[in-house]
């Protein structure tokens, strides 16, 4: 073989080999590129499991301050109706004592009517009779007269005192009857109220922890899903890792296979020199001149598989954004329809509750409390008892009410559940099970015990 075709082979090999070392890499730059590609759509999704993590997490928080807020109502709830139950063993016990006392009060005033007759009956016997004058005026002597009008005196006189005794006595009795019962049917109400509260708000707790229950289960499958996405985008980032590190070695093969060529090339022209040197001279110039061309073929390939490589690495997942949402604008304190609404969802019922800035800092309100408060936000100051509330203002008609108009309700006893109307058959109070709330009054519970009173604050 002429040492021009063995030039013309020893190029053609260069070249190929050239082609060959560039075109693998890039294919592998390409995969790179789909592979990013692919983690930053996994990155997205981790960054979204973070969030809907992070606002679970206040959820579970925001159950955990209410659990504890009303596992505090439920203690004092208990322990009033302790308190309560002892004060009804007390009052029973003022009863049994009071029983005595009437007992004592009836044999008195036996014991006076007794001598009330006695009394009369000796009158009859000395002469005289029922008329005053009778017996004056049937006197036989100045002195009779006088012994009998002593004698009728002081029996009146006597008289009077045992009916005025008889009187007072009789009196006190009704009096502690009545004062005693009503504290006693007050206390039971009381009593009544307390357990069927108590018994609400378990129900209320309950329902919480099975929320609290809820989140915890959806945090955990979360955290699960952000796991799995992590491994994912783990093992791409090795397979990318992977994939540069063999392009390097391809790239290196390559590199060492040309040096080896380039070599052998110069070699042949080395020793085929001074045999044929003009013809070698033409040779070498057509030879230089095609070496030169795949030269700068190599050089442009290599120039392009490595911006190609450099783009394929510079790729990188876009970083998250997390947009910050405004915050609700707060209630506005200024209007006793809207002063609550704060603490829905965020209360508990707490019977004889605030009264106190412990109480109203930590939202525990029994139904009174509340609406005396947001009552006091609009700059209206009013006590804090249904009793009190139902003579605020001026009683309207049910078909009048308006919004602002306070609502009562028959609960275990007469008007012993207040709230304000807020439009459309619905109000918002203190309620047992639910703490304040806007409570639809049209239907279901609240519509059975409403009795139509609606007072109008002046």
């Amino acid at each position: 073989m002429s040492l021009k075709k063995k030039l013309i082979v020893l190029n053609t090999t260069i070249m190929l080999g050239l082609g060959s070392a560039f075109a693998i890499p890039s294919v592998k730059a390409e995969s790179i590129t789909d592979i990013q590609s692919q983690r930053t759509g996994i990155q997205s999704d981790i960054s979204e499991a973070e969030q809907v993590i992070q606002q679970l997490k206040k959820e579970q928080s925001k159950m955990n301050a209410q659990i504890a807020q009303i596992e505090s109502a439920m203690k004092e709830n208990d322990q009033k109706i302790k308190d309560t139950e002892q004060e009804i063993k007390d009052t029973e016990k003022d009863i049994e004592s009071l029983k005595k006392e009437i007992k004592a009060l009836e044999e008195r005033i036996a014991k006076r009517e007794e001598v009330l007759k006695e009394r009369a009956l000796s009158f009859q016997e000395s002469g005289g009779d029922v008329e005053y004058l009778e017996v004056v005026l049937g006197s036989k002597s100045f002195g009779e007269f006088v012994n009998r009008v002593g004698a009728v005196a002081t029996i009146v006189e006597a008289d009077q005192q045992i009916l005025s005794e008889q009187e007072a006595d009789k009196a006190d009795l009704e009096k502690k009857q009545a004062t005693v019962e009503k504290k006693l049917q007050s206390l039971k109400d009381m009593e009544v109220e307390l357990k069927g509260m108590q018994s609400q708000i378990e129900d209320q707790k309950a329902e919480t922890v099975n929320m609290k229950a809820k989140i915890e289960k959806k945090e955990s499958e979360t955290e699960a899903l952000k796991q799995s996405l992590e491994n994912k985008d783990a093992g791409l980032e090795a397979q990318i890792a992977s994939i540069r590190e063999n392009i390097k070695k391809e790239e290196e093969r390559k590199a060492s296979e040309k040096a080896d060529l380039d070599r052998a090339a110069e070699e042949v022209n080395s020793s085929n020199a001074s045999s044929e040197e003009s013809s070698s001279s033409s040779s070498e110039g057509s030879s230089s001149s095609s070496k030169g061309e795949a030269s700068a073929k190599s050089s442009s390939k290599a120039e392009s598989s490595s911006n190609s490589s450099k783009n394929s690495s510079a790729a990188k997942p876009a970083a998250s954004k997390t947009e910050t949402s405004s915050k609700p604008s707060s209630a506005n304190t200024g209007s006793a329809i809207t002063a609550g609404y704060k603490y829905i969802g965020n209360s508990t019922y707490k019977f004889g509750g605030g009264r106190t800035a412990s109480d109203i800092a930590n939202g525990l309100f029994d139904c009174s409390a509340f609406v005396a408060w947001a009552y006091k936000q609009a700059g209206v100051n009013l006590t804090p008892s249904t009793d009190a509330l139902k003579n605020a203002g001026r009683q309207v008609s049910d078909s009048q009410k308006q919004p602002g108009d306070l609502v009562f309700f028959n609960t275990y006893k007469t008007d012993g559940h207040v709230g304000i109307y807020v439009g459309g058959g619905k109000f918002i109070g203190s309620q047992s099970s639910t703490g304040v709330a806007i409570a639809n009054m049209e239907s279901g519970y609240w519509a059975d015990v409403y009795n139509g009173r609606v007072v109008r604050v002046n």
